[in-house]
């Protein structure tokens, strides 16, 4: 099978076949570059989604990552960063092992089939020439035949004919023998000229042909083999991430099987646990008990007295059941707490001391290992005084204890800060017991309240009561305070938010640019001025964050909560 000799007589069909050959190879090219750009911008939105769902660094959006489907998540995005870099790797795997190298041949192809044609057409165009000498060197003879015969027929004519004289019948049979002469040599040219030609083109079809043919038909052979190499090789590109992508989506599947919702429970726990106990039955407050006594100007007066101090701590009973919604509002719009966490529930408490004191300890041991190190080096500058002078390291060792025995003095007081909350959290076993004696053993239901509940020190720290006297006064100003709170503050004003601001904190509110809001307790010169949204939603904001027009007919005196 040979396109020399079974497509002798093809050669504008073949020309145009081999320029289909290139264009289908471009084409494919052309279709292997746009999947490499595919496979990038995909990659590149798997990487930005995979960024945009990561939680930002020391953010309140952070803390919560620390449960375990949270932690999948992370391990989730993470996964897909990875299953992103493998689509850039089949993107830069086509580019340099197809379209580079394709992109090359092709330009390689096309200087070859330029060849071939140009070899064909300059074959084509020498037969041609020979075929144009043949019809010439024929249509000579064919014309000098005619011009013998005409030639002979005059001189026989003109030898008949008795009136012509003897010297025209010798001129013309003398030109008869020119012409018969003349016939004769251009039939031995047309002669010679025939068997060229017939060698020619028996050497152009059987052989410059064939060969050219032959050449262009193996080039087309090469061009399809190499793109189904090419096709072969898109194949395996894709097939070399499979097992890295795989590896990817087991690692997503492991990561949804290590989810644990019971330690995400008691991780929650320890977030948010208190560590107070549930507040105990309220007793029943017998308000009949005045109309029983004698009737008398002191006996009324007294139990009238007695009357108003037992309503106003009971009701202070009602309405604070729990000690610690009790806010302290200075530690609140400062955001920041005491050294020593008072400010925190006990068990909240309890867990920040904790863990201030492993940061401690292990600032200790960079110390101590810093320490150590310094002293080996200047043993070796004791032993070699070449590398070093052993006296300049002696400051160092002077400033690391320093900063170790610092550090101690700071666990020991941490240390002591925790040994006082472990020794006042209740034993759970014991919470029963306590729950229902602890207001038997009181004689009011103000003191009762008081016995149980821890309150917030104007410092922000929860201390336990001392005395019945400053019980009864702390809780007679507690009843004034949380009057305040149920009895909502009047309006001295209105403010507009300058900037937006985040009221993370318990006790601020958050505002948005632009917003109109009211005033309801000015700034009394710690910064911070106290707006209302509505009914629901009051707190406190930055004064600088915000512009105030107050009511000239308002109250000016206003109380801290």
């Amino acid at each position: 099978m040979s396109w020399g000799t079974e497509l002798w007589d093809q050669f504008d069909n073949l020309e145009k076949h081999t320029q289909g050959g290139i264009d289908i190879l471009e084409k494919y090219i052309k279709f292997v570059k746009e999947r490499t750009e595919i496979e990038i911008s995909y990659a590149k939105q798997l990487r930005n989604l995979s960024k945009k769902y990561q939680p930002k660094r020391n953010s309140k959006e952070e803390e919560e990552y620390k449960y375990t489907s949270c932690k999948a998540f992370i391990s989730t995005l993470n996964e897909m960063n990875d299953y992103a870099g493998q689509h850039e790797v089949i993107s830069e795997n086509m580019t340099s092992q197809i379209t580079v190298e394709l992109t090359r041949y092709v330009q390689e192809l096309k200087q070859e089939r330029k060849s071939h044609f140009h070899d064909g057409r300059k074959a084509q165009q020498h037969i041609e020439t020979c075929w144009k000498q043949l019809e010439s060197s024929k249509r000579r003879f064919e014309r000098d035949c005619k011009e013998a015969d005409r030639a002979q027929q005059y001189f026989e004519k003109m030898d008949a004919d008795i009136n012509v004289t003897k010297a025209d019948v010798e001129k013309a049979r003398q030109q008869a023998q020119l012409r018969h002469q003349m016939a004769e040599d251009s039939k031995a040219d047309y002669s010679a000229t025939l068997q060229k030609f017939n060698h020619e083109q028996h050497e152009h079809y059987y052989t410059h042909i064939p060969n050219i043919f032959q050449k262009i038909q193996e080039m087309e052979e090469r061009r399809i083999v190499r793109i189904g190499e090419s096709m072969k090789t898109y194949a395996e590109v894709d097939r070399q991430v499979i097992p890295i992508i795989g590896k990817c989506l087991d690692g997503i599947a492991k990561a949804a099987e290590s989810i644990d919702q019971k330690n995400d429970s008691q991780l929650v726990i320890e977030a948010y646990k208190s560590g107070f106990e549930p507040p105990g039955d309220i007793e029943f407050e017998d308000y009949t008990q005045p109309m029983k006594r004698t009737i008398s100007e002191t006996s009324l007066s007294n139990s009238r007295g007695d009357s108003k101090t037992e309503l106003k701590f009971s009701s202070k009973s009602k309405g604070k059941l729990w000690p610690f919604i009790k806010k302290n509002k200075l530690s609140l719009k400062l955001g920041a707490g005491p050294e020593d966490f008072s400010n925190l529930p006990p068990e909240q408490r309890r867990k920040k001391l904790q863990q201030k004191v492993d940061e401690l300890n292990k600032e200790i041991q960079k110390e101590m290992d810093q320490r150590d190190a310094i002293t080996k080096m200047k043993d070796v500058y004791v032993k070699n005084p070449q590398m070093g002078d052993p006296g300049s390291l002696d400051h160092k060792l002077i400033e690391v204890g320093q900063n170790i025995e610092k550090l101690r003095l700071e666990v020991q007081k941490f240390e002591a800060w925790l040994t006082e909350v472990e020794g006042r959290l209740p034993v759970r076993g014991e919470q029963a017991r306590r729950q229902s004696g602890m207001y038997e053993a009181q004689t009011t239901p103000s003191v009762n309240n008081c016995a149980q509940d821890r309150e917030s020190s104007p410092d922000g720290s929860y201390t336990e009561e001392q005395s019945q006297e400053n019980e009864l006064k702390m809780m007679a100003t507690e009843f004034d305070d949380e009057f305040d709170d149920e009895e909502p503050l009047p309006t001295i004003g209105t403010c507009k938010a300058l900037y937006t601001f985040e009221g993370q904190n318990e006790g601020t509110i958050s505002i948005a640019e632009g917003e109109i809001l009211y005033v309801i307790e000015e700034d009394k010169g710690d910064g911070w001025t106290r707006i209302r949204r509505n009914e629901d939603e009051e707190g406190y904001v930055p004064t600088s964050y915000v512009e105030v027009y107050l009511d000239k007919n308002a109250k000016g005196a206003m109380t801290y909560i």
